[in-house]
């Protein structure tokens, strides 16, 4: 194998101080977007209790509802009821439901 014939070059030192420390501005620049971020994540996490919350109270409601649908049922024989005026919406009879042979 060749070797090399061309010397070395010197190591090149770099007498320019290296920082220790960011500047104040960007720390404190640093600083408020992390403070924003940790905001932020508190704030969904509460988003998300509430929401959390809200889906209990309409599974809740809800059971409230079929309570009163079965009511109805047992005394109207339908749950179809008009929401806005009250009226009970029965189904078609077809001539069958008082027929006697």
């Amino acid at each position: 194998m060749a070797k090399r014939k061309t010397p070395k070059a010197d190591k090149i030192v770099d007498l320019k101080p290296k920082a220790e420390k960011i500047t104040d501005e960007q720390l404190k620049r640093v600083q408020e977007t992390v403070n924003n971020i940790n905001r932020i994540q508190i704030e969904l996490g509460q988003l998300e209790v509430r929401k959390h919350e809200l889906l209990h109270s309409i599974a809740t409601v809800k059971d409230g509802l079929a309570l009163i649908q079965s009511e109805f049922e047992k005394e109207y024989g339908t749950v179809d009821i008009n929401i806005q005026d009250g009226t009970i919406n029965y189904p078609p009879d077809n001539g069958e439901t008082n027929k006697k042979d």
